[in-house]
């Protein structure tokens, strides 16, 4: 299906994502339809599924649409292939790690939350009758 293009309908259900969320990320200039069909429908491709998925993931994280675009920029030249100069190939591997400790950290920083929540309804439920 690599060079198979998809309707919005399709791409929203493989990503769980709204049509309207991913008509927001275009309008944002995060995603762009690979193509048009000849009525205007926007034509996306796996790569595009692949670039929401990232921007899927980075949401719950808390990252701004201006981090979610320089992340995307950073790998999109990086995926260019090895014509990137060394320094400026280093650079960008520096930003993609700063991201990815920055991931971890919220991940950890979402645990405790969660471990939190969990302790408070443990609390709840020993406050309700046994069954």
């Amino acid at each position: 299906m690599s060079g198979e293009h998809m309707q919005i309908g399709e791409v929203a259900a493989r990503t769980e994502l709204s049509l309207r969320t991913i008509r927001h990320y275009e309008e944002t200039g995060l995603v762009i339809p690979s193509a048009r069909s000849q009525g205007g429908f926007r034509l996306y491709t796996e790569a595009d599924v692949a670039r929401l998925m990232v921007i899927r993931r980075m949401k719950p994280l808390g990252f701004t649409l201006d981090e979610m675009r320089d992340l995307l920029a950073a790998t999109d030249l990086l995926d260019g292939g090895d014509r990137l100069p060394d320094a400026e190939r280093e650079q960008l591997l520096d930003r993609v790690r700063h991201f990815e400790e920055a991931a971890q950290r919220r991940v950890a920083d979402l645990r405790t939350q969660l471990a939190r929540a969990e302790e408070f309804a443990a609390t709840l439920r020993g406050r309700l009758p046994s069954a």
